[in-house]
């Protein structure tokens, strides 16, 4: 049992996820005010779903040979915000490779318990969120804006994390306010309310405001990288690929160098170069790997 004081605000209890998951009852659970993810494509697919399956009612893609339609208001705004996005600031991507194989271990573990005990289910996107906002609580420039017209950089008063979620109007992302003071059991709930509430069009304006960084999940549709738009005026967002069961070369403390089976992800960051050096964007990313791997996390 390892405590976590530096960098996380509020009571949260720490377990070595994976090696012992017994503890988990006497964990003490983070508190806030308010209130996904890459196919598991080592066997879980739905434990990072933010994408939804197929829309029902969906136009077959052959009827829609030769055919024009009127562009959607939400795809109107989509385009024009991305676009917006990439000419109004210096974006580039960095990535790093992430084993999740003790998270995986323990989610295959505990998965079917958390259900019965959180009524939602146990995906990786929670911890993937619990990494990064203890990252950003290191590295608070990932979470500000910058303002070249006043000449000012505004730092938020928390940790404020959007999740894109695909939904039959168009992508949508609700925020999870004060994601900063959650631990993972309470980022789950938080996650399955607001993509529930966002793919049955009972998400409202305050849901999809005051973002200060967001995470999106590319992978459930099986896509390993790709260079994720910055939600502006967001500086930063923090794309996550599918996890692939494949051989790795890891470190034995007895054997040396072996080869094992290992889930892994890519994680790629699109930031605003003009607030955050590639530096500064490559401690972050570390810091997301070291959390991740090192199999410790607030729950």
């Amino acid at each position: 049992m390892v405590g976590i004081t530096s960098s996380i605000r509020g009571p949260l209890g720490v377990c070595r996820v994976g090696v012992s998951p017994g503890c988990y009852p006497g964990w003490t659970r983070a508190r806030s005010a308010t209130p996904g993810a890459a196919p598991d494509i080592d066997g879980d697919t739905a434990a990072m779903n933010t994408h939804s399956a197929p829309h029902e009612g969906a136009t077959p893609a052959e009827a829609l040979y030769g055919t024009t339609e009127k562009v959607t208001r939400i795809r109107a705004t989509i385009a024009r915000r991305m676009t917006e996005s990439l000419q109004g600031s210096a974006q580039l991507t960095a990535t790093v490779e992430v084993d999740l194989s003790a998270i995986s271990a323990y989610r295959a573990q505990e998965k079917d318990a958390f259900r019965e005990r959180e009524g939602v289910g146990l995906s990786y996107l929670p911890f993937i969120i619990r990494a990064a906002v203890e990252a950003l609580q290191a590295h608070p420039k990932m979470n500000a804006t910058i303002d070249l017209d006043a000449g000012l950089i505004r730092y938020p008063d928390g940790e404020h994390i959007g999740v894109a979620v695909d939904t039959p109007r168009g992508l949508l992302v609700p925020v999870i306010k004060d994601a900063g003071t959650m631990g993972v059991a309470e980022l789950a709930r938080s996650i399955g309310d607001l993509a529930e509430r966002s793919r049955t069009g009972k998400v409202g304006l305050e849901d999809l405001s005051g973002g200060t960084f967001t995470v999106t999940n590319y992978g459930s549709v099986g896509t390993l990288i790709d260079t994720p738009i910055i939600n502006q005026p967001q500086a930063a967002i923090l794309g996550t690929g599918a996890i692939v069961r494949r051989p790795v070369a890891v470190q034995d403390p007895e054997r040396g160098e072996v080869v094992e089976v290992r889930s892994m992800m890519y994680l790629s960051l699109s930031y605003d170069h003009r607030l955050i050096d590639g530096a500064d964007a490559g401690r972050f990313l570390s810091l997301v790997k070291q959390r991740l791997e090192s199999g410790e996390m607030a729950i």
